[in-house]
């Protein structure tokens, strides 16, 4: 049975989600307004401020972890690299395969990716935490 505890871990990697949409999506406007940064090198830059908030913010607020950290953000680079691919690859079978609208197929993606990075963070990641009982 899920416990609270384990819903609001849960809630907490969804917010965090959010705030590392924001985080990353503002990091490329910044560059390409402020600096003029062409779209590439400000995609890169976004997702590399996108990544590393949400490493922080999932290590200590989402899965309180204390472990040491180059491990874990290797670990972490891993999962999202293998989330990553299980995206474009559920992108790519969508529109290809099922016929799916492009956009459709972007959204259906997410919960792919959104569920496997929640659980390799939750069971490799930060694997030495646990949930939190509130």
């Amino acid at each position: 049975m899920i416990t609270v505890a384990e819903y609001l871990q849960v809630a907490r990697f969804l917010t965090v989600g959010v705030l590392n949409t924001f985080v990353g999506l503002g990091t490329i406007y910044l560059c390409k307004w402020v600096l003029g940064t062409g779209d590439v090198i400000s995609n890169m830059i976004g997702y590399t401020c996108g990544l590393i908030n949400s490493f922080a913010w999932n290590r200590r607020w989402t899965f309180d972890h204390s472990g040491a950290v180059l491990p874990a953000a290797a670990r972490f680079l891993i999962v999202f690299l293998v989330a990553y691919l299980l995206n474009l690859g559920t992108v790519l079978a969508a529109i290809n395969i099922f016929d799916v609208n492009s956009y459709l197929a972007h959204a259906i993606a997410t919960v792919p990716y959104t569920a496997f990075f929640f659980l390799g963070c939750r069971f490799f990641v930060f694997r030495s935490a646990t949930v939190r009982r509130e």
